[in-house]
Protein backbone atom coordinates (compact mmCIF):
# COMPACT_ATOMS: atom_id res chain seq x y z
CA UNK A 1 0.00 0.00 0.00
CA UNK A 2 1.36 3.44 -0.76
CA UNK A 3 1.76 6.19 2.17
CA UNK A 4 -1.08 8.51 0.02
CA UNK A 5 -3.76 5.24 0.38
CA UNK A 6 -2.29 4.66 3.95
CA UNK A 7 -3.30 8.14 5.06
CA UNK A 8 -6.51 8.41 3.46
CA UNK A 9 -7.68 4.99 5.05
CA UNK A 10 -6.48 6.42 8.54
CA UNK A 11 -8.30 9.63 7.66
CA UNK A 12 -11.36 7.83 6.73
CA UNK A 13 -11.13 5.48 10.05
CA UNK A 14 -11.27 8.80 12.23
CA UNK A 15 -14.15 9.92 10.34
CA UNK A 16 -16.15 6.86 11.13
CA UNK A 17 -14.88 6.95 14.33
CA UNK A 18 -15.98 10.51 15.24
CA UNK A 19 -19.24 9.93 13.64
CA UNK A 20 -19.47 6.72 15.86
CA UNK A 21 -18.51 8.70 19.21
CA UNK A 22 -21.40 11.43 18.03
CA UNK A 23 -24.04 8.85 17.65
CA UNK A 24 -23.46 7.50 20.83
CA UNK A 25 -23.07 11.00 22.59
CA UNK A 26 -27.13 11.42 21.19
CA UNK A 27 -27.84 8.54 23.80
CA UNK A 28 -25.18 7.62 26.23
CA UNK A 29 -23.02 10.64 28.04
CA UNK A 30 -19.29 11.37 26.97
CA UNK A 31 -16.78 11.39 29.85
CA UNK A 32 -16.44 14.93 31.31
CA UNK A 33 -13.44 16.77 31.30
CA UNK A 34 -11.64 16.82 34.59
CA UNK A 35 -12.25 19.67 36.84
CA UNK A 36 -15.63 20.61 34.92
CA UNK A 37 -17.74 20.78 37.36
CA UNK A 38 -15.69 19.40 40.14
CA UNK A 39 -15.36 16.18 38.98
CA UNK A 40 -15.13 13.91 35.93
CA UNK A 41 -17.52 11.47 34.87
CA UNK A 42 -15.90 8.09 34.05
CA UNK A 43 -16.82 5.76 31.20
CA UNK A 44 -17.39 3.30 33.56
CA UNK A 45 -20.02 5.29 35.32
CA UNK A 46 -22.85 5.40 32.97
CA UNK A 47 -21.48 1.52 31.10
CA UNK A 48 -22.94 -0.10 34.40
CA UNK A 49 -26.17 1.21 33.76
CA UNK A 50 -29.22 -0.77 32.95
CA UNK A 51 -31.30 1.01 30.45
CA UNK A 52 -34.61 -0.22 30.24
CA UNK A 53 -36.00 -1.79 26.51
CA UNK A 54 -39.34 -2.64 25.37
CA UNK A 55 -41.05 -4.43 27.03
CA UNK A 56 -42.08 -2.96 29.59
CA UNK A 57 -45.08 -2.00 31.92
CA UNK A 58 -47.27 0.71 30.24
CA UNK A 59 -48.51 1.41 33.14
CA UNK A 60 -45.82 1.68 35.67
CA UNK A 61 -42.80 1.23 33.02
CA UNK A 62 -41.35 -1.70 34.82
CA UNK A 63 -39.45 -4.23 32.84
CA UNK A 64 -41.38 -7.40 32.06
CA UNK A 65 -39.43 -10.42 32.92
CA UNK A 66 -39.91 -11.86 29.01
CA UNK A 67 -41.66 -10.50 25.88
CA UNK A 68 -45.26 -12.39 25.69
CA UNK A 69 -45.82 -11.99 21.83
CA UNK A 70 -48.75 -10.44 20.66
CA UNK A 71 -51.39 -11.31 22.73
CA UNK A 72 -49.65 -10.42 25.97
CA UNK A 73 -50.90 -7.46 28.21
CA UNK A 74 -49.24 -4.34 28.00
CA UNK A 75 -49.95 -3.90 32.03
CA UNK A 76 -48.42 -5.33 34.99
CA UNK A 77 -50.93 -6.98 37.00
CA UNK A 78 -51.16 -4.52 39.32
CA UNK A 79 -51.84 -1.43 36.83
CA UNK A 80 -54.26 -3.67 35.40
CA UNK A 81 -56.39 -4.10 39.03
CA UNK A 82 -55.31 -0.67 39.90
CA UNK A 83 -53.87 2.16 37.67
CA UNK A 84 -52.39 4.74 38.79
CA UNK A 85 -54.02 8.47 37.67
CA UNK A 86 -51.21 9.25 35.12
CA UNK A 87 -51.84 7.10 32.23
CA UNK A 88 -48.63 5.95 30.99
CA UNK A 89 -44.81 5.94 33.02
CA UNK A 90 -41.56 5.07 31.14
CA UNK A 91 -38.13 5.34 33.01
CA UNK A 92 -34.37 5.60 31.10
CA UNK A 93 -33.42 3.00 33.37
CA UNK A 94 -33.39 0.84 36.49
CA UNK A 95 -32.30 2.23 39.88
CA UNK A 96 -30.00 0.52 41.23
CA UNK A 97 -26.02 1.11 42.52
CA UNK A 98 -24.61 1.79 39.20
CA UNK A 99 -27.24 4.58 38.41
CA UNK A 100 -28.05 5.72 41.85
CA UNK A 101 -24.73 7.28 42.22
CA UNK A 102 -24.75 9.41 38.95
CA UNK A 103 -28.65 10.76 40.42
CA UNK A 104 -27.88 11.89 44.04
CA UNK A 105 -24.55 13.40 42.28
CA UNK A 106 -26.56 15.44 40.11
CA UNK A 107 -29.63 16.27 42.71
CA UNK A 108 -27.28 16.78 45.79
CA UNK A 109 -23.99 17.31 44.50
CA UNK A 110 -25.38 20.30 41.98
CA UNK A 111 -23.70 18.40 38.93
CA UNK A 112 -25.46 20.36 36.15
CA UNK A 113 -23.75 18.59 33.64
CA UNK A 114 -26.01 15.57 33.88
CA UNK A 115 -29.27 17.79 33.35
CA UNK A 116 -28.47 17.63 29.48
CA UNK A 117 -27.87 14.11 29.43
CA UNK A 118 -30.71 12.67 31.61
CA UNK A 119 -33.18 14.84 29.32
CA UNK A 120 -31.32 12.93 26.17
CA UNK A 121 -32.04 9.50 27.99
CA UNK A 122 -35.59 10.05 28.29
CA UNK A 123 -36.23 11.54 25.17
CA UNK A 124 -35.14 8.40 24.28
CA UNK A 125 -37.07 6.05 26.35
CA UNK A 126 -40.28 8.06 26.61
CA UNK A 127 -40.22 9.06 22.55
CA UNK A 128 -43.80 7.74 22.40
CA UNK A 129 -44.79 9.75 25.55
CA UNK A 130 -43.29 12.69 24.19
CA UNK A 131 -45.11 12.61 20.28
CA UNK A 132 -48.06 12.37 22.62
CA UNK A 133 -47.79 15.27 24.63
CA UNK A 134 -48.94 19.08 24.17
CA UNK A 135 -46.68 19.83 27.35
CA UNK A 136 -43.86 19.34 29.47
CA UNK A 137 -44.55 20.04 33.34
CA UNK A 138 -41.49 18.80 36.42
CA UNK A 139 -42.53 17.70 39.62
CA UNK A 140 -41.88 20.84 41.46
CA UNK A 141 -40.11 21.40 44.95
CA UNK A 142 -41.59 23.65 47.80
CA UNK A 143 -40.20 27.23 47.93
CA UNK A 144 -38.12 26.29 51.21
CA UNK A 145 -36.48 22.77 50.05
CA UNK A 146 -35.62 24.92 46.20
CA UNK A 147 -34.08 27.53 48.70
CA UNK A 148 -31.91 25.50 50.43
CA UNK A 149 -31.22 22.96 47.35
CA UNK A 150 -31.02 26.19 44.90
CA UNK A 151 -32.66 24.13 41.90
CA UNK A 152 -34.96 21.61 41.00
CA UNK A 153 -33.25 18.69 39.57
CA UNK A 154 -36.97 17.97 37.73
CA UNK A 155 -36.79 21.34 36.55
CA UNK A 156 -33.33 21.35 35.00
CA UNK A 157 -34.44 18.02 33.30
CA UNK A 158 -37.81 18.88 31.71
CA UNK A 159 -36.41 22.15 30.48
CA UNK A 160 -33.83 20.85 27.56
CA UNK A 161 -36.37 17.69 27.02
CA UNK A 162 -39.03 20.26 25.90
CA UNK A 163 -36.23 22.28 23.56
CA UNK A 164 -35.19 19.06 22.40
CA UNK A 165 -38.85 17.88 21.99
CA UNK A 166 -40.56 21.07 20.60
CA UNK A 167 -43.34 21.25 23.43
CA UNK A 168 -44.38 24.11 25.31
CA UNK A 169 -42.40 24.13 29.02
CA UNK A 170 -44.63 24.63 31.79
CA UNK A 171 -41.86 25.91 34.16
CA UNK A 172 -44.70 26.88 37.36
CA UNK A 173 -47.94 25.71 35.97
CA UNK A 174 -47.78 22.95 39.04
CA UNK A 175 -46.70 23.94 42.87
CA UNK A 176 -46.19 22.40 45.57
CA UNK A 177 -48.84 23.81 48.05
CA UNK A 178 -47.35 21.94 51.36
CA UNK A 179 -43.95 21.30 52.37
CA UNK A 180 -43.79 17.50 53.10
CA UNK A 181 -41.49 15.14 54.48
CA UNK A 182 -38.68 13.39 52.59
CA UNK A 183 -40.21 10.31 51.36
CA UNK A 184 -37.25 8.50 51.75
CA UNK A 185 -37.52 5.27 53.98
CA UNK A 186 -41.44 6.12 54.04
CA UNK A 187 -44.02 2.48 52.95
CA UNK A 188 -46.16 2.91 49.49
CA UNK A 189 -48.92 3.61 52.37
CA UNK A 190 -47.01 6.20 53.72
CA UNK A 191 -45.71 8.51 50.98
CA UNK A 192 -49.24 8.39 48.85
CA UNK A 193 -50.69 10.52 52.79
CA UNK A 194 -47.71 12.14 52.77
CA UNK A 195 -48.08 13.87 49.19
CA UNK A 196 -51.49 13.78 49.37
CA UNK A 197 -53.27 17.66 48.46
CA UNK A 198 -49.54 18.73 48.76
CA UNK A 199 -49.63 19.61 44.84
CA UNK A 200 -52.04 22.67 43.07
CA UNK A 201 -52.34 23.96 39.74
CA UNK A 202 -51.64 27.95 39.72
CA UNK A 203 -54.68 29.75 38.56
CA UNK A 204 -52.58 30.82 35.21
CA UNK A 205 -51.31 27.48 34.94
CA UNK A 206 -55.09 26.14 34.88
CA UNK A 207 -55.12 27.76 31.53
CA UNK A 208 -52.00 26.41 29.98
CA UNK A 209 -52.70 22.71 31.15
CA UNK A 210 -57.21 22.68 30.51
CA UNK A 211 -57.82 20.25 27.09
CA UNK A 212 -53.90 19.32 26.69
CA UNK A 213 -52.10 16.27 27.75
CA UNK A 214 -49.17 16.73 29.92
CA UNK A 215 -45.66 14.92 30.51
CA UNK A 216 -44.70 14.86 33.69
CA UNK A 217 -41.11 14.86 34.71
CA UNK A 218 -38.97 13.64 37.66
CA UNK A 219 -35.51 11.96 38.78
CA UNK A 220 -36.71 8.54 40.28
CA UNK A 221 -39.68 6.69 40.30
CA UNK A 222 -40.27 4.43 43.24
CA UNK A 223 -43.85 3.80 43.84
CA UNK A 224 -45.32 6.38 41.98
CA UNK A 225 -46.97 8.34 44.77
CA UNK A 226 -44.76 11.65 44.20
CA UNK A 227 -46.08 11.24 40.13
CA UNK A 228 -49.95 10.38 41.20
CA UNK A 229 -50.32 13.35 43.27
CA UNK A 230 -49.12 15.41 40.91
CA UNK A 231 -51.37 13.70 38.02
CA UNK A 232 -54.48 14.47 40.15
CA UNK A 233 -53.68 17.83 40.32
CA UNK A 234 -53.48 18.24 36.83
CA UNK A 235 -56.36 16.37 35.84
CA UNK A 236 -58.74 18.22 38.16
CA UNK A 237 -57.67 21.54 36.53
CA UNK A 238 -59.02 19.98 33.38
CA UNK A 239 -55.48 18.05 31.87
CA UNK A 240 -57.36 15.79 28.93
CA UNK A 241 -54.20 13.13 30.23
CA UNK A 242 -51.12 12.76 32.01
CA UNK A 243 -48.09 10.66 31.05
CA UNK A 244 -44.83 10.22 33.56
CA UNK A 245 -41.41 9.88 32.21
CA UNK A 246 -38.21 9.68 34.76
CA UNK A 247 -34.33 9.52 34.37
CA UNK A 248 -34.69 5.79 36.65
CA UNK A 249 -37.15 3.19 38.30
CA UNK A 250 -36.98 0.15 40.60
CA UNK A 251 -36.42 -2.86 39.44
CA UNK A 252 -39.31 -3.94 40.95
CA UNK A 253 -43.07 -3.67 39.04
CA UNK A 254 -46.07 -2.53 41.43
CA UNK A 255 -47.54 -5.45 44.11
CA UNK A 256 -51.09 -6.17 43.51
CA UNK A 257 -52.99 -3.53 45.47
CA UNK A 258 -54.19 -5.81 48.85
Amino acid sequence: MSGHDGDLGARLKAVAAGWGRACADLILPPPMEAGRAGASLEADAWRQVAFLEAPVCDGCGAAFEFDGGMFAESRCAACLAKPYAFERARAACVYDDASRGLVLRFKHGDHQPLAPVFARWIHRSAAELIEAADAIAPIPLHPLRLLARRFNQAAEIARPLAVMAGRDYLADALVRARRTDSQGGKSGRGRRENVRGAFSVTSTGARRVRGRRILLIDDVLTTGATGEACAKALLEAGARAVDLAVVARVRTARQLPM
